[in-house]
């Protein structure tokens, strides 16, 4: 499979046409296909953490994540009719400079900026998750794998642009399908059917759903519906990963389509993970892999699965393995691909010269991927420290992804919001949302807030017929968090929905006490909120705003 990539990235990089245009590198010529795209945009998304760590999550504490399903399908909506007809509309390789046609050049850096660290926060998490799936099921150092992804990723990324990154995730995508699929169909064959694995799951208490409205608890009905829709529609709505691929189709019909196939397999990827939670748990529901310290880590879990029950099937592990391997491929290449426009668009062209040909654009891309590969690897000796993978990513992305999401919200939503108010309001919601994520962590590090899992044992270890050894069982001690404020308890999946409702609290108010009658373009505006701009300010405003639209244009 990883060879496999690299081939595409060297069909398109010298064989395919010539990709040396800024806008063939990074939007395909504008010329992509729905189904191509669509599945791009579900492999991106599906990462090696996906993979990974929702079947361990719901071995320890639930399903309770299956209402994720309800997010996704918000999130989409959202972009399908509030996002992305602006940027279909205005046709702007970088998301961000959106910002800049609404507000100004400080807010367009902002938003840049802060998408550079959530991103650069993220890949690290990409690149360990199948690095990990590996050292759990063969005796290969673990940082010895991590190079090798980044090298093969950085490689067909570099040479093929976007074209590369959106075949090579079509191809990884149907490795993860299968690899998901098998593993899901031996898992149940080996529990006896469907029927007993929701029995054991019921039996402990994996299917009790908490709709308790405590925003300090970890896995609620409504810190999946609130929470993970506010999480996950930057993703989606405004990632410039996403919108790229969006801004590759040629029409805004065309994206609405590759945003329904994006939808079902999405949900469908996402609920497959979440009974293979079910069915491990009714395998070891009597011996724990945790407790009995055969695991140590969660996002191990599910290797370790794989090679119990499948490690007698030739090639099933293998599979396995290159599924997870392809997840982390495709999400690590398409936001490789997107940050490097980004970086390029917002830094580096202030740099470099007015005339400089497309051909150069293109090599200083190139080697922004390459830096940024760089970067993300050495940055995986600090993640590998930090816990989960996926409560960690939530709560890394939330650092940023709340301001973010704020940002645009504020300028799309609302017509009489300021650069003022946008300043102001993205500083302190990123103040306060890290400091408020910071101190959370510090209390679980410490172990005054920790999450008790579902109940786990290991009575059944000594009689199972997998060859277990039971290490001396560690007994979690209970630390009461009363004391501390609740501000720094509430569950890591409202850490963005946080983030978001600092800026509008912020951001709102200033803009309305500064407003000065300032002109605001409706093709900025969503297209649900235009009634609310002022028809003469919406004249006057129109060709001042098409103009700097040509501007930005006429650099790339």
């Amino acid at each position: 499979m990883l060879g496999v990539s690299v081939l595409i990235g060297i069909y398109f990089g010298y064989f395919g046409k010539k990709q040396t245009t800024a806008n063939e590198y990074l939007l395909g010529g504008k010329t992509m296909k729905v189904f191509p795209v669509a599945m791009s945009l579900v492999a991106s998304n599906i990462s090696s953490i996906a993979m990974l760590s929702i079947p361990a999550d719901v071995y320890k504490y639930g399903a309770t994540v299956v209402f994720l399903s309800i997010s996704h399908i918000i999130g989409c909506i959202v972009a399908a009719y509030i996002t992305v007809p602006i940027f279909h509309q205005l046709q702007i390789t970088s998301t961000y400079e959106y910002l800049q046609l609404r507000f100004n050049n400080k807010i367009r850096l902002m938003g840049s900026i802060l998408y550079n660290i959530n991103t650069m926060l993220y890949l690290p998490i990409v690149i360990y998750g199948p690095a990990l799936a590996l050292s759990q099921v063969t005796p290969v150092n673990l940082h010895l794998i991590n190079p090798i992804i980044c090298v093969i990723c950085i490689f067909y990324t570099t040479i093929g642009g976007l074209k590369a990154v959106i075949w090579t995730d079509t191809l990884q995508l149907t490795a993860m399908f299968g690899a998901l699929i098998a593993v899901l169909a031996i898992g149940v064959n080996s529990i006896g059917g469907l029927q007993n694995v929701f029995i054991h799951a019921s039996a402990g208490e994996r299917l009790n759903f908490d709709y308790d409205i405590d925003p300090t608890k970890r896995d609620t009905f409504w810190a999946i519906v609130i929470g993970w829709t506010i999480f996950s529609m930057p993703q989606i709505a405004i990632n410039q990963g996403s919108i790229q691929k969006f801004l590759s189709l040629p029409t805004i019909s065309d994206t609405k389509k590759s945003l329904i196939i994006y939808g079902f397999c999405t949900i469908f990827f996402k609920c497959s993970g979440i009974l293979t939670g079910l069915i491990m748990y009714a395998r070891y529901r009597d011996c724990d892999p945790f407790t009995s310290k055969v695991v140590k880590k969660d996002d191990q879990l599910l290797p370790f699965y794989v090679v119990d029950v499948a490690g007698e099937v030739p090639g099933l592990s293998g599979l396995f393995i290159a599924g997870v391997f392809c997840a982390s491929l495709s999400t690590l290449s398409a936001h490789m691909n997107s940050l490097s426009g980004l970086i390029y668009e917002d830094f580096v062209s202030h740099f470099v010269p007015k005339d400089i040909d497309d051909r150069k654009v293109s090599n200083i891309l190139k080697v922004i991927v390459v830096i940024i590969g760089v970067v993300a690897t050495c940055l995986i000796f600090v993640i590998q420290h930090l816990g989960g993978l996926f409560a960690l990513g939530i709560t890394l992305s939330g650092i940023t992804a709340g301001p973010l999401l704020g940002l645009f919200t504020l300028g799309m939503v609302f017509p009489f919001a300021n650069s003022k108010g946008a300043l102001i309001g993205s500083a302190t919601s990123l103040v306060l949302t890290s400091f408020i994520v910071i101190k959370n962590q510090i209390y679980k590090a410490s172990g005054i807030i920790n999450y008790p899992p579902k109940p786990l044992s290991v009575d059944g270890c000594l009689s199972n017929s997998t060859n277990f050894t039971v290490g001396p069982i560690s007994k979690t001690v209970e630390t009461s968090a009363e004391d501390v404020f609740v501000l720094f308890r509430i569950t890591h999946y409202y850490n963005t929905f946080i983030g978001v409702v600092i800026l509008l609290l912020v951001a709102l108010p200033i803009s309305w006490f500064t407003r000065k009658n300032e002109q605001v373009d409706t093709n900025l505006i969503t297209p649900p909120m235009r009634w609310a701009v002022p028809k003469e300010s919406s004249e006057r405003k129109d060709a001042i705003s098409m103009e700097e639209l040509t501007q930005l244009n006429g650099k790339k």
